[in-house]
């Protein structure tokens, strides 16, 4: 077992410092209204010298953490210390206020639970501990309980017993929910800025083009300045060949390098076209026939119930969306991907499918979330986290696409549905 993925010691967990103090101060607070109504409204005896002399040293705590400590990010290590103490000083106040007995005990729990949201798992487990061990001691060693004991009432021990094990059990549920909560809000989180990553460089290749025609544009003038005035000096200079092949070199240089810059420009103005507005049929050919250069398997595009051809803005979520799921379907497919469309007044709808093992039973309905691993021996050795499937869904769902997963259609492998409606397209 590798301790450092169980206890998370790979991860840069951080507790923000702010967060930990208003939470402090609110606990300080609570306690000191609590022993100040129970002693001074309820008039009931307990040690409120020790109470508050408790209460005071955590007032201190926080006041050092506020105050001393300059990171706004506390390390997993610091933060577990400050939630260590508070864990030991509610243990001391519920120990002269009648120990488990004490309503109040349910909220030794915190700590562990913040713990479980926010540091790694390794600290979750040692406040998880102390809290088990702390219920155990103060049900057996604690003050009487204010109001109750000192009138000789007690309570029964099977029910001190069940409240002990109701915390526990509130522990170990509550902690399970926030590390699940926690990873899976890591997880999304990682998951989201590799989409806006993935974007943000499909708008940067788009705009490649464009920054291309405006080079051309800028450097045409003065390429043209140094044509003239090398053409200047081969006429001045004559004969003479110590310049005169020098000057035949600059001019040939030049008229090469105003050549490049006329075809990067015109071909710039045919891609403006070209990006500006396409079908599918067009946008899709352009994406298979990328993969044809590095594949050997037969990949078809069916078109023939493609009766809308309509023309639509091109758009990098489309384009990386739809060449995702091509790519998916050619890596996992054994020797066809086949790629249908069809389209009406209403709706357009993209069929990619493969005759490859399909997708995996136990995963299938929840494909296009981040971070899942199918237990299938079949597709193991090719198969990923499921980020790109989750980057290709979440981009075409931008676009108000619809996507649905299925098996054993068309070609028996993998199939991928993609529908559109006609208005989302064109708007």
């Amino acid at each position: 077992m590798d301790l450092s993925t169980v206890f998370r010691l790979n991860e840069n967990l951080n507790l923000d410092k702010k967060t930990l103090v208003i939470l402090r101060w609110i606990a300080i607070l609570g306690q000191l209204s609590a022993i100040s109504i129970v002693y001074l409204y309820l008039k009931l005896d307990f040690p409120i010298i020790i109470g508050l002399t408790i209460i005071l040293v955590g007032l201190l705590t926080n006041l050092f953490l506020q105050f001393g400590i300059k990171s706004t990010q506390l390390k997993d290590l610091y933060a577990s210390i400050f939630l260590i103490y508070d864990l030991i000083q509610l243990s001391l106040l519920l120990y002269i206020t009648g120990g488990i007995s004490n309503p109040f005990s349910i909220l030794l729990i915190i700590p562990a639970i913040v713990s479980s949201t926010f540091l790694s798992m390794g600290t979750t487990i040692i406040l998880s501990i102390l809290t088990i061990v702390f219920l155990f001691l103060l049900s057996l060693f604690h003050y009487p309980l204010p109001g109750i004991h000192e009138f000789n009432y007690t309570f029964p021990k099977l029910y001190l017993i069940g409240y002990f094990i109701a915390i526990i059990i509130g522990l170990v549920f509550l902690s399970y929910f926030g590390i699940r909560f926690a990873g899976e809000s890591k997880r999304r989180s990682d998951a989201v800025n590799q989409l806006q990553a993935v974007i943000a460089k499909e708008y940067e290749l788009e705009s490649l083009g464009g920054q291309a025609a405006a080079a051309a544009h800028s450097l045409g003038t003065p390429l043209a300045t140094i044509s003239v005035v090398a053409r200047e000096l081969r006429k001045e200079i004559g004969q003479n060949k110590d310049y005169s092949k020098d000057i035949d070199l600059l001019i040939d240089q030049t008229k090469r390098c105003s050549e490049i810059l006329k075809k990067i420009s015109k071909k710039q103005i045919k891609e403006d076209q070209f990006f500006s507005k396409t079908n599918f049929e067009n946008l899709l050919d352009e994406i298979i026939n990328n993969f044809k250069e590095n594949s050997s398997k037969q990949i078809n595009l069916v078109s023939e119930g493609d009766n809308n051809k309509f023309n639509f803005q091109r758009s990098p979520e489309i384009i990386y969306g739809l060449r995702n799921f091509i790519g998916n379907a050619v890596k996992f497919g054994k020797s066809v991907i086949k790629i249908g469309i069809k389209s009406d007044e209403k709706v357009a709808v993209i069929k990619i499918s493969d005759d490859g093992p399909g997708f995996p039973e136990d995963i299938i309905e929840i494909i296009g979330e981040p971070y899942i691993k199918s237990k299938s021996k079949k597709i193991n050795k090719k198969s990923g986290t499921g980020l790109g499937t989750f980057l290709g869904k979440t981009l075409l769902e931008r676009t108000g696409a619809k996507l649905e997963f299925s098996n054993g259609n068309i070609t028996n492998g993998a199939c991928v549905t993609i529908t559109w409606k006609i208005n989302n397209l064109i708007d």
